[in-house]
């Protein structure tokens, strides 16, 4: 039986700088959410990338003393390996600088133009350089545009794309496809803000620059960056519009999810589906805008100085509890926050006091009680808590929370397992049992029971914190990670044990915090 597809894309990230936690965010993100659907069974196509033109980058490249390409080329380097280093999975890693999305983006700019949905015009406004966008003048308040910058009145030659033609359509594809943009709110802040009005045609190429795809038909104007970065769903499936739709079109095209920052929605619901309307493409089945990530309760800024880079994290906390943090403290649809102590809290609760603990206090008792051989002992449940009914509940809940998007509520779920795991040790007291001659198989039911469960955890755990999956898998002896081995509770083989090692470090807050803060001083 063939596979089902699921195509997933983040936004391609902009190779002006290093990108930091905020942005890495959705990486891991995503991350997350195709590993689950390969477990699930799926084909699944994961395309990320570097958003590589474009009149920032080309004066950081100037400031720099290096070509726009080789900046580019450093930082596009630079994404890959940090995205590496936190076990991002991606089939494909796209760049705008690449020649097959380059060809692309011109025939798409010329189809455009030649049916009539281009055409050239002036534009004269106040323009952020920062945010590369023209900034309306009831948003400019003393002076700067809503991020700070400052804008600078331009007037320029441009092609301009026409909206108005599209927009009753997508205003009807919205309505009957509720799930096209979600969370929920953000779906009414895109109709209530922006189509319930008339929509300006929108500025497709500029002239104040070089540093970019240059218009095929009129070499004077570059390609902005709606039509430049936006196409790259596209082109990394090998879109040509004037060639027959490649195989990887066919077979991942639309895609399941666009996983993107809030803070751009408006160009994936609106300027996109328009684009792809114009291109007679289906639309992408979810644009999902997941939250910002805030420190202190505070948007990262290099100005502010809060800005927390991946590198340092992975460096103080190791990959997998940098992992864990994000996953399961973003919320769904509300900013999330991120700070060393709350690090360090969620590392010493959840990590090494729920999970690790688990794994090594019963690791440890099958050697003192049983010199580390595990006997498949089965029995009527003799306590009020059932592992077997917990264990088995888990799988299913989680993906019908996936399935939403619901990243941090699976991940609870398989904590709260080794919650219940926990609990049963206090309730099912080994050390008394071992005490007692006519209670050894109930220890031995005990003990199997608690390695039946952590084989749970280790297989649901892969998602997420995948390091950290394999390590249990590896200290009780299993091989099976599937998501099929999780059907029947009681698969986990008699064998014996090797000893157990320490999953997470638990951290003294006060001396972890001196530390940091020494390394981040010096």
């Amino acid at each position: 039986m063939e596979k089902k597809t699921y195509y997933l894309t983040t936004a391609i990230a902009y190779a002006s700088a290093i990108p930091h936690i905020g942005n890495v965010y959705e990486a891991i993100l995503a991350d997350a959410i195709v590993r689950f659907k390969r477990l699930e069974g799926y084909d699944v196509f994961f395309q990320t990338g570097t958003d590589e033109h474009g009149q920032k980058i080309e004066s950081k490249a100037i400031n720099n003393e290096l070509s726009p390409q080789t900046y580019v080329d450093h930082i596009a380097s630079e994404i890959k390996r940090i995205y590496d280093r936190v076990n991002v999975s991606y089939d494909q890693f796209v760049r705008t600088t690449d020649e097959r999305h380059i060809k692309s983006v011109q025939a798409i700019f010329k189809k455009l133009y030649d049916q009539g949905d281009i055409y050239l015009g002036e534009y004269e406004g106040w323009y952020s350089i920062a945010e590369e966008a023209f900034i309306l003048e009831k948003d400019i308040v003393d002076g700067k545009a809503p991020n700070g910058d400052i804008p600078v009145w331009t007037k320029e030659a441009a092609y301009f794309l026409k909206l108005a033609p599209y927009q009753e359509r997508l205003l009807k594809h919205i309505e009957e496809h509720p799930e096209f943009i979600e969370p929920e709110s953000r779906r009414n802040e895109m109709v209530q803000n922006f189509l319930k009005e008339p929509l300006p045609d929108l500025s497709v190429s500029r002239t104040s620059f070089k540093w970019g795809i240059p218009v095929e038909f009129d070499p004077g104007h570059i390609v902005y960056v709606w039509i430049d970065a936006l196409s790259n769903y596209i082109t990394g499936l090998d879109y040509h519009p004037d060639h027959g739709l490649s195989n990887e079109f066919k077979k991942y095209w639309p895609a399941d999810v666009h996983l993107i920052g809030k803070d751009i929605l408006r160009f994936h619901t609106i300027y996109w589906p328009i684009i792809l309307m114009a291109l007679g493409l289906e639309l992408p089945k979810q644009v999902f805008g997941h939250p910002w990530v805030l420190v202190n309760k505070s948007k990262m800024s290099k100005s502010v100085g809060n800005v927390l880079y991946t590198d340092d994290l992975v460096r103080y906390f190791g990959v997998d509890a940098v992992r864990y943090y994000v996953l399961h403290e973003i919320p769904f649809s509300q900013d999330g926050n991120i700070t060393f102590e709350l690090l360090i809290e969620r590392n010493n609760s959840d990590l090494a006091n729920t999970i690790g603990n688990l794994v090594n206090r019963t690791i440890g008792m099958a050697h003192k009680y049983r010199e580390g051989v595990v006997k498949k002992v089965i029995l009527n449940e003799p306590f009020e808590l059932s592992l077997s009914e917990k264990s088995l509940e888990a799988l299913p809940k989680m993906v019908s929370f996936m399935n939403d998007l619901k990243v941090a509520d699976a991940l609870e779920e398989v904590v709260k397992l080794a919650r219940h795991a926990n609990k049963y040790i206090d309730v099912s007291e080994p050390w008394a049992l071992f005490k007692n001659p006519e209670k050894q198989d109930v220890l031995d039911h005990v003990l199997y029971h608690l390695l039946e469960t952590i084989r749970f955890v280790a297989v649901l755990l892969q998602p997420y914190i995948p390091e950290t999956s394999k390590r249990i898998a590896s200290q009780i002896g299993i091989t099976d990670l599937s998501f099929d081995s999780l059907q029947v509770f009681g698969q986990y083989e008699a064998q014996t044990l090797g000893k157990a090692e320490v999953l997470f470090e638990r951290y003294d807050q006060v001396k972890k915090l001196e530390e940091i803060l020494k390394d981040r001083d010096e």
